[in-house]
């Protein structure tokens, strides 16, 4: 994003029909020097794109905005630094909500002041319920006295528009505020008019009845939406409420983003890690599952990273904070997954431009059947007519098809999350199902990407331990992943004065003194290059061969193990018809024993980055139209590739930043069968979205067409409207169960 672009954030706290987030996307993308306009239904957010100097201009028109567009929505600017989760609720400010202090740096908080938020807005949610049912057991009151009390004319009449008025007020005060500022065609216009139409024809009770089972359906479906938005919720809490920090005075209870780098935190056997940093006391062991999806606790000693959102199981450990919570892991993955239904996928597009035409080409569909049929067929009642079109206005509400399926996608992206997958748009989530090519790097990726001594060969008389010492001396200055490799097999300290002179001669090796005797280091082009007579190795692997006073001595094999579930994961995609390509800088030699020890179809070795993004380049350009490529890689050297690819897909490393910000998926255990488990959720989610995509048009379809032969009833055609949506919800939860 560029530097004079800003992006600006709002809580839109009573944002509960996916039909108005729409209207106010495209509302507010309207108002000129907004760039861009995003609604999330299911965080309740709004998220708008500006030019940096425009904010005091451009802010309160898109408040005045979202009065006409919704006048029952009351914006909330969201603060920097707070987090909107995905129940509904900002995080930060329920975290911070009871600051009572400062002492020796930090704010005291309470701890509980985030479940106290979250339960009151339960609560809160409950009164409102409550409430509802209480207006239709009234409202239903009252219709049955209409219906059978002994009374008639003015009287019952008086009843009926009274119990109309009970269940629908909102509704029509909502429509006529909508139809002042030039809103039609939503939901509540249509029923006030449909349930009005009723009225006029003197269908009394259907009409009360009508508007009191939309309301029940309508209630149903604000309970279904809110049930899928706090599964997902329940899924990702993850968020540590709390974080012990030791001081002089002893161990305070803070706020995690009020503890600073450097600061020392005491984690206890059940607590979440709250920030990341590294264990400096203690040894334990953590459950990482709501990270990385792995069930089995990893071990924890001093000196090893940990991250926010693991959760330790039995010592008492203490950790130094190398992060501030704004930018630990948590943070980041909660932001991921709160924000990647705002990243729309083609068929959410699609049918959100459906709706838009749909629902005005049933109205006028309506207006026609009211008045033609009448006109031209002898002796038809224009009351009957008018009554069909009121059916047809009911069931023209498109809710069932805009709020079942970003409630899938979101179901989708949260059930990646707990298998330790971050998806980062809905988008990608679609765009897995048409994978036919997937190129992998291999160091990192389908190797551990730890390089190891695996074999040392000894030519003359130097021992192999030997061998060793004197290749770990020779390497002692230099940061190469080899050489590190080499030293961490010596495993003892190196006594830097047994060292004269050392010569570091580029794409050859090393040339070091060492106790006065000339050690040459490096791959088979040193040998030669000094004229040293050796036997090749042909190994798969990086050979290291060692010359001493000019005469070779041997050699020492550095080998980058395959991954366990490696040969697994190609087998899989095979299985799938996808095609396998792997990219590679190494040697060929190492990159064609790699492919074809885990069934690889075709491999490139010997590869600059910029090579790689060229063979990408060649693979894109044979692809077919509606296909997709993905490119997997380890998200830190390989960052233009995964930019490049139609799908970028990192292995996170637990907490990579490079691989975060790079890739449109994040793996965060490094295991590549993770990209099957991917594919797998995302065809389940495609699935279940058209399961419901199908299942509300059918319906609607065959509730148009009885209303139009007088068949169907109005409160029939309010099953087919609110219930096929409440249904169609349900449905999409049935994703975070798998």
């Amino acid at each position: 994003m560029s530097e004079k672009v800003k992006q600006i954030e709002w809580y839109l706290d009573e944002l509960d029909c996916a039909n108005c987030a729409n209207k106010v996307e495209t509302g507010i993308a309207k108002i000129e020097g907004i760039l861009e306009s995003n609604v999330n239904f299911m965080t309740k957010t709004l998220r708008i794109e500006i030019e940096g100097d425009q904010e005091a201009d451009i802010l309160p028109k898109v408040k005045q905005k979202l009065s006409i567009l919704e006048p029952d929505i009351h914006p909330t600017l969201k603060k920097s630094g707070e987090s909107i989760g995905v129940d509904g609720f900002p995080i930060v400010a329920a975290q911070a909500a009871e600051a009572t202090s400062t002492e020796n740096g930090h704010e005291h908080h309470d701890h509980n002041a985030a479940h106290e938020h979250t339960h009151a807005h339960g609560e809160g949610d409950k009164d409102e319920i409550r409430k509802s049912f209480i207006r239709l057991i009234v409202g239903f009151g009252i219709l049955l006295a209409a219906i059978f009390a002994p009374v008639s004319g003015t009287v019952s009449l008086a009843l009926f528009v009274t119990a109309y008025l009970v269940a629908g007020y909102d509704i029509v005060w909502s429509a006529l505020l909508n139809i002042k500022n030039g809103q039609l065609f939503d939901e509540n216009f249509l029923m006030t008019i449909a349930t009005l139409s009723a009225f006029y024809i003197q269908e009394y009770p259907e009409a009360v009845a009508v508007m009191l089972f939309y309301q029940l359906g309508e209630l149903f479906q604000d309970i279904a939406v809110d049930k899928s938005r706090r599964s997902i919720a329940e899924l990702m809490d993850i968020r540590p409420d709390y974080a012990n920090v030791k001081t002089a005075a002893g161990i305070e209870k803070v706020a995690p983003e009020t503890v600073k780098i450097g600061d020392i935190i005491l984690i206890r056997p059940g607590e979440k890690v709250p920030l990341d940093g590294k264990v400096v006391s203690g040894t334990s062991a953590v459950d990482t599952s709501a990270l990385t999806g792995e069930s089995v606790p990893r071990g924890i000693k001093v000196g090893d990273n940990i991250l926010s959102g693991f959760i330790n199981k039995n010592g008492v450990i203490e950790v130094v904070v190398e992060k501030p919570f704004a930018e630990s892991t948590v943070v980041k993955i909660l932001d991921l997954v709160q924000n990647a239904s705002g990243r729309k996928a083609p068929t959410e597009n699609f049918i959100t431009k459906f709706a838009r035409y749909y629902t005005p080409v049933v109205v006028i569909a309506a207006v026609l059947l009211a008045v033609v049929p009448p006109l031209v067929i002898p002796g038809e009642s224009f009351n009957e007519w008018l009554y069909r079109a009121s059916i047809f206005l009911v069931i023209s509400c498109p809710c069932a098809l805009v709020v079942s399926i970003p409630v899938g996608f979101f179901g989708g992206i949260g059930s990646a999350s707990r298998q330790g997958i971050l998806v980062k748009g809905s988008n990608f989530l679609e765009g897995l199902n048409d994978v036919k090519t997937v190129v992998m790097d291999k160091t990192g990726t389908l190797t551990e990407g730890k390089f190891a001594v695996t074999q040392i060969e000894s030519a003359g008389d130097l021992t192999e331990d030997l061998l060793l010492e004197l290749a770990a001396y020779a390497e002692l200055h230099s940061s190469h992943p080899i050489a590190d490799s080499i030293k961490e097999a010596y495993g003892k300290p190196i006594a830097e004065d047994r060292i004269a002179t050392t010569n570091d001669i580029p794409g050859h090796g090393l040339q070091v003194v060492v106790d006065g005797q000339e050690i040459l280091v490096g791959n088979a082009k040193m040998m030669e290059k000094f004229g040293i007579i050796h036997t090749p190795a042909h190994e798969t692997g990086t050979v290291v061969y060692i010359a001493v006073d000019k005469q070779y001595a041997g050699y020492i094999l550095i080998a980058d193990a395959i991954k366990a579930d490696a040969k697994a994961t190609i087998t899989g995609l095979k299985a799938r018809g996808i095609r396998t390509i792997m990219l590679t800088g190494d040697s060929r030699a190492v990159g064609e024993a790699v492919a074809k020890e885990i069934g690889i179809d075709e491999v490139h070795a010997e590869l600059l980055p910029q090579d790689k993004v060229t063979k990408l380049e060649e693979v894109l350009a044979s692809k077919r139209k509606g296909e997709k490529v993905i490119f997997v890689g380890d998200g830190i050297n390989d960052t233009p590739v995964l930019a490049r690819s139609d799908i970028g897909m990192a292995m996170g490393g637990l907490g990579s930043d490079a691989a975060i910000e790079a890739a449109d998926i994040v793996i965060m255990d490094d295991q590549p069968s993770k990209i099957l488990t991917a594919m797998d959720v995302a065809k389940e989610t495609r699935k279940i979205v058209w399961q419901n995509i199908i299942f509300a048009m059918a319906v609607k379809g065959v509730f148009l067409i009885l209303g139009a032969f007088g068949v169907a009833t109005m409160w029939e055609a309010v099953f087919a409207d609110v219930g096929v949506t409440v249904l169609a919800v349900l449905n999409s939860i049935r994703i975070l169960k798998k």
